[in-house]
């Protein structure tokens, strides 16, 4: 019987309900699941958007949860990279990506190499862009509406 190691990909910043329950549900299907934290230059890289906790908090924060054996900065834009580097048979992804041009790629490429891609339901109700809008709001200068006197 082959051994099922995951990998669970994500910036994990503004950790949420969300990141909880792919790794939840990633460590339900695999005997042992790695989590790669992308690294902060990776972020800004790929995404265009600079993470408001810093990468060893992250990492610090993801390797807490119980769900998770293990934890790693990924640092490699292509998945293939971190692939030969960490060693994994299982990939999973929120499934925002199934059925996208990116998604069938990365399919195509780690089935080339003997892994599985597996997706799970993406929380829509919660999510980092979502948070980041509403601290956005929250943050912005308030002017006084009301009149002195």
């Amino acid at each position: 019987m082959t051994i099922r190691i995951g990998y669970a990909a994500g910036a994990y910043d503004l950790f949420h309900i969300g990141h909880l329950n792919l790794l939840r549900n990633a460590k339900s299907r695999c005997d042992y699941l790695i989590a790669g934290v992308v690294s902060d230059e990776l972020i800004e890289a790929t995404k265009g958007i600079r993470a408001v906790v810093p990468l060893p908090e992250r990492l610090e924060i993801v390797r807490g949860l119980e769900c998770v054996d293990a934890a790693v900065a990924e640092t490699h834009a292509d998945r293939l990279d971190t692939w030969r580097e960490v060693g994994f048979n299982v990939f999973f992804k929120g499934d925002d990506w199934r059925g996208t041009p990116k998604g069938t790629e990365l399919e195509r490429r780690f089935s080339e190499v003997g892994v599985t891609v597996e997706y799970f339901p993406y929380t829509m109700q919660t999510s980092s862009t979502a948070l980041r809008q509403a601290l956005s709001v929250l943050s912005a200068p308030r002017h006084a509406t009301q009149k002195n006197g």
